[in-house]
């Protein structure tokens, strides 16, 4: 038993011995021959001061290290060219560096390294061939000077003073998209003068980072162009921006850099300055690959930031100071990278200040504040800009402006939005109207369900200017509820719902090239208008309306005091419709004009149920009322003194079933019944009917006026006619006439006394005595008690002409033939025969004055001309002056 213990331990003994001298033996053989062995056996050349190996460990401990590759030119391999004061290596992998030909290390510690390294050129993929790799676990650096070239010598990383600390370092050599070039579990860094650059348009510079308890504070990071604006149009003809961006301090920790994924959290960014410098290209649209790059950022913070965007021409587009933004929970990956917006957060608050867009439309905001729910903007302002020609623009002010979300979400890269509500106030200014373009079907885009619940305006004054023809609204406030726009049913086009509005606007104008039209209250709702204090006033005067018109038309002088209407209806959806059950019109008082000094308008002139047939929406008023109101008609030809006159006083009407034949069972039948006063002296009551839905457009209308004295309506025939009644009284008008657009029939009846007429000159003053007395030949001055009717025939339509053209011909035929009989027409000869030899016997006169005054002059001497002068052409003279009157 002894004996075996004994063998025991000298067989320990033994290869102890053996062990310590082969370890001796190695660590000569290291200090004399690795040197020459890794020049023959790698791509390096090494030397050293002092090498002190333990093979049962494989730690190594080496100073005064200098490296430097064999080949400098070879991009297979990784390059390292430089010195290092301290080399600790524990747990190196001797046996893969002498027979693998890879360095591999559980720990690493690098003193005052002081290296040039230079990437190796990026594998193969076809042919799948490997460099040789360098793998460290862990990997301590202290007051290191680092510079990492790519295999084109151009300059990727260097850095200064560097302390570093790693843990479970991975680096690869291989380029990939989606990945990054090291990964790390656990890291501490110092160090200063940091250059790093990703690409050959950027460089990244950094001051100094530091690293205390996890935390990293960096110090002036700056992301710089490496070219002039002008250098990357050139040379970059297809890129569509250039960054370029300056942080002053920023702070983070918990970084984790993994493969493809990106992490850290409690990221503090101070006083970032942002610049893009846009190049004017259009981004062609390409077809996205799908990414694999993750980055996760908890808690992020951009304090006192500023950004400025500019146009191709370098002048500024956007500018804004003082923004704040804090994410909680930014994700980025393949999944989020598929969405509309391509990031994910659970939570963001954003706010900034001095924000400036500048374009066709330029806007200001003095403050905006967001959270994914809400968002208010503080003094917003909006100006044309100085390429606005022909584009709609805003020159608008707001002080506030809110509004708060319920849901906000993309399903299927479509939008479902819910807003709770917005808020505008104190809105003041003009939008001025562009150019009228053709209008384009739009498409549903990304929208599948968007809904407003209240959109509310509260003490504005906004002015809508089209083609210099502004509609104003002083102290507007109006709310709008239940908004829904989403696409349509069978079709890309998109759908516009409201449920309700309510509408209040003070001193409502509009201005065209002919009136302002005005409005003292404007109250609105989808039941309910109510309008005080209308008016439509023209901006010129009649002479000046007459010049500015190429063919004759009304001019209007309109005002009423109140206008209401009751019922519902609905101008803003897809489906519109208007169906009033009562619209009333109180104290209108109308002046129209019409010249026909311009030419005739050319155009056919429908009757009134085919215009209201034209109307394209169902539209339906049980009863429009016009009460206590006053109509004035007025008109003049080239040959009147004056416009002639027509005036309706105590005005009253009452419409049933206005409508457009366009509401399913409602009732087409339009009845008008009036009741007013005539020329202020007579009663008229008029009834008039016609049937939208009918294509033929026949109408009724039926009257009665009585105990009108006839020099009553001398203010209309006096100017247009040179015609004065001087005495009678038609004690009773009676007409009830049919028709269709081809002309109108029916019956007439007048119940006069006493009637009689002048004929004027043509300065309406001169009483024509032979005219006159022939006329009042011919007219039945008195009609008798129990008068009979005429039948009104034959009156066609002229079809330039209004409906009341029409029906002034009906009555006009109707007079002539109770007036002077039923052969009117031949009356009428009569009349122009009298009236002819009245002028051929004054020709005969002024053919005998000339013939006495050329035989005069020829046989008396000219003192005699003078005495005997007057007896002859005095009686000439005066025949004259009888018959000009």
């Amino acid at each position: 038993m002894k004996k075996g213990v004994k063998r025991l331990l000298i067989s320990f003994g033994i290869l102890a011995g053996l062990l310590l001298a082969a370890n001796f033996g190695l660590n000569f053989w290291l200090k004399t021959q690795l040197p020459e062995y890794i020049k023959n056996n790698t791509d390096y050349k090494v030397s050293y001061k002092s090498l002190d190996v333990d093979l049962s460990t494989g730690n190594i401990l080496a100073t005064g290290i200098s490296v430097n590759s064999k080949d400098p030119k070879n991009t297979d391999v990784i390059g390292i060219q430089g010195t290092v004061d301290t080399l600790k290596v524990s747990r190196f992998g001797i046996y893969d560096a002498i027979f693998n030909k890879t360095i591999s290390s559980s720990d690493l510690l690098l003193a005052k390294p002081n290296l040039n390294i230079i990437l190796a050129k990026p594998a193969d993929q076809k042919t799948g061939k490997k460099r040789n790799p360098v793998s460290f676990e862990n990997i301590r650096i202290n007051e290191g000077k680092l510079t990492v070239f790519k295999h084109t010598k151009q300059k990727f990383l260097s850095v200064q003073q560097l302390d570093l600390v790693v843990e479970n370092l991975q680096m690869t050599e291989e380029f990939a998209e989606d990945k990054l070039p090291v990964a790390f579990d656990r890291y501490s860094i110092k160090g200063q003068n940091f250059f790093f650059r990703p690409a050959d348009v950027y460089a990244v510079t950094i001051s100094s980072i530091n690293t205390t308890d996890g935390q990293v504070a960096v110090e002036n990071f700056k992301l710089i162009p490496l070219l002039s604006f002008a250098q990357f149009k050139k040379f970059y003809p297809q890129k569509t921006q250039l960054f370029e961006c300056s942080i002053p301090k920023m702070e983070f920790k918990d970084v984790v850099l993994n493969k493809n994924k990106v992490s850290l959290s409690d990221a503090d960014f101070q006083t970032p300055v942002f610049t893009v410098y846009n190049t004017g290209v259009k981004n062609a649209q390409k077809e996205k690959k799908k990414s694999d790059f993750e980055v996760h950022l908890e808690n992020i913070k951009l304090k006192n930031a500023g950004v400025q965007i500019n146009k191709a021409d370098g002048s500024r587009l956007l500018s804004a100071g003082n923004l704040n933004l804090n994410i909680n929970q930014l994700v980025f990956n393949k999944e989020t990278a598929e969405q509309v917006i391509p990031v994910g957060y659970k939570d963001f608050t954003f706010s900034g200040k001095d924000i400036m867009y500048t374009d066709h439309q330029n806007i200001a905001i003095g403050s905006v504040a967001l959270k994914p729910i809400s968002g208010e903007i503080r003094d917003l302002s909006l100006t044309p800009g100085v390429q606005a020609s022909g584009k709609t623009t805003m020159d608008l002010k707001s002080n506030h402006i809110a509004f708060n979300i319920n849901k906000l979400e993309f399903i299927n890269k479509k939008l479902n939005l819910d807003v709770k509500d917005i808020l505008f106030e104190n809105v003041n200014g003009t939008i001025n109207a562009g150019e009228a373009k053709p209008k384009k079907n739009i498409g549903s885009g990304i929208l599948q369900s968007v809904i407003i619940r209240k959109v509310s305006l509260k003490n504005s004054n906004i002015t809508y200017d089209k083609g210099k023809e502004p509609l104003a609204f002083h102290d507007l406030n109006a709310t709008v509820n239940g908004i829904e726009i989403g696409p349509k049913a069978n079709s890309k086009e998109l759908s516009f719902t409201i449920k309700d509005y309510f509408l209040t606007t003070h001193n409502f104008a509009y201005k065209t090239q002919f009136y302002n039209i005005s409005l003292g209250l404007l109250k609105l709702n989808k039941n309910k208008i109510q309008i005080n204090n209308f008016a439509m006033k023209p901006l010129v005067s009649r002479n000046q309306f007459i010049k500015m018109i190429p063919v004759e038309r009304d001019l209007y002088d309109l005002k009423a005091s109140q206008v209401t209407a009751e019922g519902d209806w609905d101008l803003f959806s897809d489906h519109k419709f208007i169906n009033a059950s009562h619209v009333v019109i109180q104290s209108a008082d109308a002046n129209i004009f019409r010249s026909k000094i311009p030419k005739d308008d050319p155009k056919i002139k429908p009757l009134y149920s085919k215009l209201l047939r034209s109307i394209k929406i169902p539209m339906n008023i049980n009863t429009l009322d016009l009460k206590n109101s006053v109509l004035v008609y007025e008109e003049d030809t080239p040959e009147s003194m004056g416009p002639g006159k027509l005036t309706f006083s105590n005005f009253n009407m009452n419409v049933k079933n206005l409508n457009s034949a366009k509401a399913k069972g409602k009732p087409t039948k339009v009845d008008i019944n009036i009741h007013c006063s005539f020329m202020n002296l007579s009663p008229l009551s008029v009834n008039w009917g016609f049937d939208v839905a009918d294509q033929h457009d026949a109408f009724t209308i039926s009257g009665k006026t009585s105990n009108l004295p006839a020099n009553g309506i001398n203010p209309f025939i006096r100017p247009y006619l040179h015609v004065t009644a001087t005495a009678g009284t038609i004690q009773e008008m009676l007409f009830n006439f049919k028709g269709n657009p081809a002309g109108l029939h029916g019956t007439f009846n007048l119940k006069h006394k006493d009637l009689k007429i002048a004929v004027l000159n043509k300065n309406n003053h001169e009483k024509k005595g032979f005219l006159t007395a022939v006329a009042n030949v011919f007219l039945k001055s008195n009609s008798g008690n129990y008068p009979e009717s005429v039948m009104v025939e034959n009156v066609e339509r002229d079809p330039t002409k209004s409906f009341f053209n029409l029906f002034w011909k009906g009555i006009e035929q109707g007079l002539k033939k109770t007036l002077i009989g039923k052969n009117v027409e031949k009356t009428e000869q009569k009349v122009k025969n009298a009236v002819s030899s009245v002028k051929e016997m004054k020709q005969s006169v002024k053919d005998i004055k000339e013939d006495i005054k050329q035989k005069k002059n020829e046989t008396q001497p000219q003192e005699e001309k003078k005495e005997k002068k007057g007896f002859l052409n005095g009686i000439f003279k005066k025949k004259d002056n009888v018959e000009e009157k």
